[in-house]
């Protein structure tokens, strides 16, 4: 029989399952591989030697990475608490 209560500790399993499918994402992102350019492929800078070599790979310099990395890329998601009136219920 439905109680409309959840059990003890779904709220934390959600919260790993949210954290869990997250990491997940984050490791499935392509690393950078190969020989890094000595030149940016955005603005044609040079490239710090210490960068390319830090970072094998490495296309872009640090100004037009930090450009990249913070523009927001809105991406789907699953709400997994459900809507307030599903609560109310």
């Amino acid at each position: 029989m439905a109680g409309g209560w959840a059990r003890d500790g779904a709220v934390g399993e959600q919260i790993e399952a949210s954290i869990n499918d997250e990491l997940a994402r984050l490791k499935a992102r392509r690393a950078p591989m190969g020989e890094s350019l000595k030149y940016c492929a955005e603005c044609e800078e040079e490239i710090p030697p210490a960068r390319r070599q830090a970072i094998p790979g490495v296309k872009l310099c640090i100004d037009c990475q930090q450009e990249r990395d913070g523009a927001f890329k809105a991406r789907g998601g699953m709400n997994r608490r459900g809507s307030k009136d599903s609560q109310l219920k």
